[in-house]
């Protein structure tokens, strides 16, 4: 079995799960926050929607600099409407699938490195980094979502098992 054909179940489940959790977003509550310091719930919501698009940079390229010496800093896209939300998410999952189908054993295992303004933040191989800096850096902040849907009482969907407002 191939690195892609065991990655695309886990990758195709935890993307079901997230795009439930995206549904449920409540776009009058866009603008709040739970702290000063979060990520407003608009924000956070488009974050999980573009963190699938980082597959296929990963697979693309060797490195990422998200503040580039002499070029611009990476800007996240905005909050607009749940339907423009789930439309961004569901774009980057199918370009995501298509690049892990695409990709060979040997592709995964180049070495990628994340960066800013040149610094090198850490460097491991590309399976490594789909697994860890994208799949579970998304359901982190899938989990963290939870809170503010709890926090703003809309039904938190199940991830793993049942919710105390969902019984799978």
């Amino acid at each position: 079995m191939s690195i892609a054909e065991s990655l695309l179940p886990e990758f195709d489940q935890e993307m079901t799960v997230t795009r439930k959790h995206l549904e449920r977003t409540p776009a009058a509550h866009a603008d709040w926050k739970p702290h000063a310091k979060s990520m407003t719930l608009g924000g956070l919501a488009v974050h999980i929607a573009e963190v699938p698009s980082w597959i296929t940079s990963t697979l693309a390229r060797t490195e990422l600099d998200l503040n580039p010496p002499g070029g611009p800093a990476y800007v996240s896209p905005k909050f607009q409407s749940v339907p423009a939300l789930l439309a961004l998410f569901d774009d980057h999952v199918k370009r995501g699938r298509a690049a892990i189908v695409a990709a060979s054993d040997k592709d995964f295992m180049v070495p990628w490195s994340l960066k800013s303004g040149g610094t090198v933040f850490f460097t491991m191989p590309r399976i490594a980094v789909i697994r860890s800096f994208v799949m579970n850096h998304m359901i982190h902040h899938r989990g963290q979502f939870t809170v503010y849907l709890r926090l703003k009482d809309v039904a938190v969907p199940s991830s793993y098992g049942p919710t105390a407002d969902e019984t799978m």
